[in-house]
């Protein structure tokens, strides 16, 4: 098999990078072993927000004195498996730095904030030309809810920097939340609502959608796993599979989750750990009691959506290993804060779901050259902002593949900043 370009993962980055080269009159092979927006992928269960104003990494100044609470509360957002702990302290410790002064925490958001502006708009044009304008909406805006202002003004630091960065955030008091989300527990009288966000009605139909679309330009998806490069002078000439090889002339990493190994053997050691998620979804259609758009519970630290398929809850990070079992224990908790968030909701059938988000400690995915090995372009590690970060990281890496300039400087996601 040959191509102009292999990428090397069908997930929602992985596809839309295939679609911004075929509109560039290149031939492209994706290579991965599941379907696009299959259940196996963090493409499927994500939040669904095109949350262009998430420029706050999950590491802020003081988040390490709230770590060992979570880690303690069987209900809490964090949890770690103790038999990983050995791997995952580096990580842990780099994650801790990376957001430890508010100077860290304004660069990272400047990065992320250029990388995600206007993000809904890019989604909705790519799926008005895909055909999925039906899963784009692009003009709903997203909502924060708290229980009181108090609880609001212990976030003022990261709603500060968003309207630095010329983010409108709109404060609304308790009327105005009941008005608005008028299935949600009374127990939340403060909100923030972002109009410039939107939504996906469907992740795993707009990935699978988006590949469809690319199948019918003329790429073609090997059901293969990468594993090595064949190389000719420092450059790449070959993507090994598990199904053969393919000859090509540029290789693309979006792998997720399974992107590291893969750019170590082109000369980048990244340090990417599993942040694994997990969601609790109640099927139905638009009568189903719920929220009336996608609304962030902040306290407890779970997005609550209403999908085409109905409303999914989704949030917790797990810390283990990619390949570790599922601990549906870990659902039951989202379902909970579902059933607590939205009483009239009937939480006692669901379907649950785990993946896993490819994460960095410092919050910045990782976009651009690979330093060991010419024609390879990494494009993962996006961990909460894969889903809306996807459209801008497909043209940036389509740009660099074929030698454009790229609409932003991709300098800040470079690899190199963890040599």
């Amino acid at each position: 098999m040959k191509a102009d370009a292999v990428v090397i993962g069908a997930g929602v980055v992985g596809a839309h990078t295939a679609l911004q080269l075929l509109e560039r009159r290149l031939s492209v092979v994706l290579v991965d072993p599941g379907p696009p927006g299959g259940e196996q992928a963090a493409s499927y269960g994500n939040a669904s927000w095109l949350s262009s104003h998430s420029v706050i990494p999950p590491a802020s100044p003081g988040v390490w004195k709230q770590v060992p609470k979570w880690l303690m509360d069987p209900l809490g957002p964090l949890t770690l498996r103790p038999s990983y702990l050995p791997k995952a302290a580096p990580w842990l410790l780099r994650y801790l730095a990376s957001g430890s002064t508010e100077a860290k925490l304004r660069t990272t958001a400047g990065h992320l904030r250029a990388l995600l502006a206007d993000a809904p708009a890019m989604h909705a044009a790519i799926a008005a030309r895909t055909g999925l304008s039906h899963l784009i909406d692009a003009t709903c805006g997203l909502m924060h809810v708290y229980r009181d202002r108090a609880a609001y003004e212990a976030d003022a630091l990261g709603w500060a920097i968003r309207r630095d960065l010329g983010i409108l955030c709109e404060e609304i008091e308790a009327e105005e939340v009941a008005r608005r989300q008028s299935s949600l527990s009374s127990d939340y009288r403060f909100g923030v609502f972002v109009p410039e966000a939107g939504q996906c009605l469907n992740p795993g139909a707009y990935c699978a959608g988006i590949v469809a679309y690319a199948k019918s330009l003329g790429a073609r998806h090997l059901a293969a796993k990468a594993i090595g490069f064949a190389q000719t002078g420092g450059k790449v000439t070959t993507v090994q599979t598990t199904q053969g090889d393919i000859a090509c002339d540029a290789v693309v990493i979006s792998a997720g989750a399974y992107s590291a190994k893969l750019a170590a053997k082109a000369g980048d050691r990244v340090p990417l750990e599993t942040e694994r998620g997990y969601h609790f979804a109640v099927e139905g259609g638009a009568n189903l009691p719920g929220p009336k758009s996608s609304v962030m519970i902040s306290d407890r630290k779970v997005v609550v959506s209403r999908l085409e398929t109905g409303v999914r809850c989704s949030g917790q990070v797990e810390i283990a290993s990619v390949d570790s079992p599922a601990d549906w224990r870990r659902a039951n908790i989202v379902r909970k804060h579902l059933a607590e968030a939205f009483p009239d909701l009937d939480t006692s059938e669901g379907r649950v779901w785990m993946g896993c988000r490819p994460s960095t400690p410092d919050g910045v995915p990782v976009i651009g050259l690979a330093s060991g090995l010419s024609g390879v372009v990494h494009a993962f590690g996006h961990g909460h902002v894969g889903l809306v970060g996807s459209a801008r990281t497909g043209q940036l890496t389509a740009q660099l593949v074929t030698g454009e300039t790229p609409a932003i400087d991709v300098s800040p996601f470079s690899a190199k900043r963890f040599h």
